[in-house]
């Protein structure tokens, strides 16, 4: 199991950064005659969110990349020992599997409005067929249970800090872009949020 895993995770993650950012990216760019990447570079607290949230996704690339190459040392390093079992493992699979079709079916709904960050130069069409009906951040929820499904399918303390982060990080740029959501859409995005979760949808 531990061969296969050693492959797996640095795989996934090296095809969830061409298919989700680069590939989609290409393609909305090609469509809308701009980069969908709007993330700020001034001194700003959402400019810094951002360059947090690539700091993070360097860390997870060059951490896995040291898994394939020393998968023993890497895995027994600050183990969680507790979540050491292959159902675990399975299910940590199972995860990340789900999460990334999730998250390209969810990119593939927002079509045209799919940015990477807030953008305050146009105005973007407010998606909520689709999953978006299930959650108002169906990226960022794909995101998150793929981070569960990687500390539960290599479960270190790391890996754990990991999710923690990247869940805290995730959580402050959802607030950051319902706030501009509002104040785009109005009352049509209020009533969107009261029928749909900020992460699933409220029954």
């Amino acid at each position: 199991m531990t061969d296969f895993i050693r492959f797996f995770i640095p795989f996934y993650f090296i095809l969830f950064f061409i298919v989700s950012f680069l590939g989609i990216s290409i393609s909305v760019a090609r469509k809308i005659g701009k980069n969908p990447n709007v993330l700020p570079d001034d001194d700003s607290a959402y400019a810094l969110v951002g360059w947090y949230f690539k700091l993070i996704l360097i860390a997870l690339f060059i951490y896995t990349i040291l898994f394939l190459l020393f998968p023993e040392t890497i895995k027994s390093a600050y183990e969680v020992s507790v979540l050491k079992s292959n159902a675990f493992q399975y299910i940590g699979i199972g995860l990340m599997t789900v999460s990334f079709i999730w998250v390209i079916v969810a990119q593939l709904h927002m079509k045209d409005s799919l940015r990477i960050g807030i953008d305050r130069d146009l105005k973007t069409k407010l998606i909520t067929n689709g999953v978006f009906s299930f959650s108002r951040n169906p990226i960022f929820l794909g995101m998150v249970v793929s981070l569960i499904g990687f500390f539960l399918l290599l479960p270190t303390v790391i890996s754990l800090i990991f999710l923690i982060v990247g869940s805290i990080l995730i959580q402050i740029q959802i607030r950051l872009e319902e706030a501009h959501l509002l104040q785009q859409h109005g009352q049509i995005y209020q009533t969107y949020k009261k029928r749909v979760g900020r992460m699933l949808r409220l029954y």
